[in-house]
């Protein structure tokens, strides 16, 4: 299975992903230019965290214009896996991949600690080795995590089991609508999130909950396939 991480200007969490995958998985990765006008040789694309083109205009206005997201859409598609992590989740709804938009934190701070998830949705590919309802430590990062959406979005995110994480009761850090953490697409193959399990691999990080979703996409790739699924 080989894996792409997208990497703009500015973009500060290309090499966590890369790693994240080099060292969960064993799996081919490669870093793609924003230039890059063929991801077609890639299975799943990670769309990192940071602050593509300085945020300028807003949190992803800017990158969702980049020749490489031509063709992160038409992977998207073609039923591929796509992540995006925090600026990455920013990205794939400026790019309209994902519904809602994400807000300044309501406390208009940047927040960078750790957080507690509960898994909603463990039915996609990256989350399939979690189980329902499993609260997990995924590490926060952002000024601008506060998802937003309309009521009908909300209405038709909950029936298609859209929201993948939610934080913890209590524990929301950013404002976010019915505490959202992250969301998928009506196929399950795109998800956008804006805590980092890039970074929360080892002990060694405080926490190896974000393990499971690079073993996660592995074994959806596997089963995809016909290929053997060795853990």
């Amino acid at each position: 299975m080989k894996f792409a991480v997208i990497v703009f200007p500015g973009s500060n969490c290309d090499i966590d992903c890369y790693k994240a995958v080099e060292e969960t998985i064993g799996q081919p990765v490669d870093y793609v230019w924003h230039t890059a006008t063929d991801l077609s040789a890639y299975d799943a694309i990670l769309v990192p965290g940071g602050f593509s083109y300085g945020d300028y205009l807003r949190c992803g206005a800017i990158a969702r214009f980049a020749p490489v997201m031509s063709e992160v859409v038409k992977a998207a598609e073609q039923g591929k896996y796509i992540l995006g992590i925090c600026n990455g989740f920013q990205i794939l709804t400026e790019a309209g991949l994902l519904p809602g938009a994400l807000r300044r934190n309501e406390g208009l701070k940047f927040r960078c600690h750790s957080t507690l998830l509960e898994v909603v949705n463990n039915g996609t590919a990256f989350t399939n080795q979690y189980a329902p309802g499993e609260i997990i430590d995924i590490p926060i990062a952002h000024g601008e995590g506060n998802y937003y959406c309309d009521e009908a979005t909300l209405a038709e995110l909950k029936a298609n089991n859209g929201i993948v994480f939610r934080y913890k009761a209590g524990a929301n850090p950013n404002g976010s609508i019915e505490d959202i953490a992250g969301i998928s697409n009506k196929a399950g193959n795109v998800v956008g999130m804006m805590p980092h399990p890039e970074r929360a691999i080892s002990q060694i990080l405080g926490s190896e909950d974000g393990k499971r979703m690079f073993t996660s996409i592995l074994n959806a790739w596997r089963e995809k396939n016909g290929a053997a699924v060795n853990g």
